[in-house]
């Protein structure tokens, strides 16, 4: 590395006095800098985001013509706001009758927003004043990885906002057409637009009351709301290779997808598959009941698309079984992947995972796929973000049965336990699926679950970088002997 021009190679460490005088240097440096410059690029997503649930708030405070009847109480206001925002889907009232049309136009906003990314917003209007965006563009890292680094920006932002709208506008008119003999000419088209943003932002808010449950004899809304959810969840990264590879094509050229665009294609269609034929099973004689057969499959398979950040609901999960909540709970874990509008560890942080398991069950060290070694660095972090992850869904489910189940004996919380185990995975992982008792929450317990929505949808390590205001620029670059430990 170079420090104030003289190179000083990696293996040398400086003595405290000049590890000092350093950091002093770095620290002097940086009050040269204005207050945006200051901002490292953790900070400006997690601000952006707070800005704009703050914004949501005072908006369903504020704003007229809201509500049907009495306004959301500042708690509430929030939570809704947040969730919209965090694109969740838990809701502490109905939607669809709480809100007037213009309330939920309100709350479509917000879900718009925030399942772009405020970042990708802020992407835009610098790249329209000219400015030049080195801060804004690595903003994008903490979800995307290293793959971005060979993007262009200005156009990766100009399609992110093209693929948004176009693939939106394809569902809504598929909707449209779908509900007029439901709903009528004039009747379809506010919940087919509504519908088909809430689907691909991985939303989860619906206009009906019951979610989809009006639906589970559609196939062919089924059909386009899965795959609205799917579309949203790869990943613009995903979506932009594809968009090349067929433009490619159309010119008789031949372009090489990328092994991320390879992995979480592969990966999102055996989770798909995966839990497809477990739900079916599972509900066979449970939900399902009842239903002609080419039905139960068809929600199956439904049930195994929205468990991953969907958040919309064909069934009533408060009266599932339980092994069909579990499995629920396990997808909603994995998520989407990088990129991409949904929540959870992401697809790809799950299989780099099970490559290395299953490298290290082999007898190698190295984590290999399709003829190509994946970076240590990268098998590092996917799985330092697992043990977060299950770090913090462990705290939240002890949060939760302290602060809302209580002292009481286990056969009394028995369901209780497995209900807010449910939410709890539901929030952190912004899926949006609840057993019922969002709207139940004690005011801190609506608190907590609004950190866990937010956590989620920042990601807990950007939320902790964001935090990290004394860092300096050279800290990393520094490291102290080596001491072995035992393990095992």
């Amino acid at each position: 590395m170079r420090r104030n021009g003289i190179e000083v190679p990696e293996d040398v460490q400086p003595m405290p006095a000049v590890r000092r005088w350093l950091h002093n240097w770095d620290v002097r440096e940086q009050r040269k800098l204005t207050f945006w410059q200051r901002l490292t690029p953790p900070q400006l997503f997690v601000g952006s985001f707070l800005l704009l649930i703050a914004l949501g708030t005072l908006g369903l405070k504020l704003l007229p013509g809201l509500y049907t009847g009495d306004s959301l109480g500042w708690l509430d206001a929030v939570f809704t706001a947040t969730s919209a925002v965090c694109v969740t889907g838990l809701i502490v009232v109905d939607t669809a009758t709480y809100f007037t049309l213009g309330g939920q136009g309100f709350i479509l906003l917000l879900i718009q927003l925030g399942g772009l990314g405020m970042i990708t917003f802020t992407t835009v209007i610098i790249a329209a004043l000219g400015r030049r965006l080195s801060l804004r563009q690595q903003a994008l890292a903490p979800s995307s990885g290293n793959i971005i680094a060979d993007l262009d920006y200005r156009r990766l932002t100009r399609d992110v906002v093209l693929f948004t709208l176009a693939l939106e506008a394809i569902g809504a008119l598929l909707l449209y057409l779908l509900w007029i003999p439901r709903f009528g000419w004039g009747g379809a088209a506010w919940p087919a637009l509504f519908h088909s943003i809430s689907a691909f932002c991985n939303a989860g808010f619906s206009t009906f009351s019951d979610s989809l449950i009006g639906f589970q004899a559609a196939p062919y809304t089924l059909l386009v709301i899965m795959a609205l959810i799917v579309v949203g969840g790869l990943g613009f990264l995903v979506l932009e290779e594809l968009y090349l590879r067929i433009r490619a094509g159309e010119r008789g050229r031949i372009v090489r997808i990328s092994l991320h665009s390879r992995l979480v294609l592969a990966t999102t269609a055996l989770l798909v598959a995966g839990g497809w034929i477990p739900f079916t099973m599972f509900e066979w004689w449970v939900t399902f009941d009842g239903m002609p057969d080419w039905v139960k499959v068809l929600n199956g398979l439904f049930l195994s698309v929205t468990a991953r950040t969907g958040g919309f609901n064909t069934i009533n999960y408060g009266e599932a079984a339980v092994n069909t909540n579990f499995l629920t709970m396990l997808l909603m874990f994995v998520g989407g992947s990088p990129g991409s509008t949904a929540g959870g560890l992401k697809t790809t942080t799950i299989a780099l995972v099970a490559l290395l398991a299953w490298s290290r069950f082999r007898g190698r060290t190295a984590v290999r796929l399709w003829d190509r070694t994946i970076p240590e660095e990268s098998v590092q972090r996917a799985v330092g973000l697992v043990v977060v992850g299950v770090a913090l869904v462990t705290a939240a489910i002890f949060v939760y049965s302290t602060s809302e189940i209580g002292a009481v004996g286990h056969v009394q919380a028995a369901s209780g336990f497995l209900t807010y185990t449910f939410e709890a995975v539901s929030a952190i992982n912004t899926v949006g699926l609840s057993m019922g008792i969002t709207a139940d929450l004690s005011p801190f317990g609506k608190w907590f679950t609004m950190l866990l929505m937010f956590l989620g949808r920042v990601g807990p390590i950007t939320f902790a970088a964001a935090l990290a205001l004394s860092a300096t620029p050279h800290a990393g670059k520094l490291r102290d002997a080596h001491e072995d430990v035992v393990v095992g």
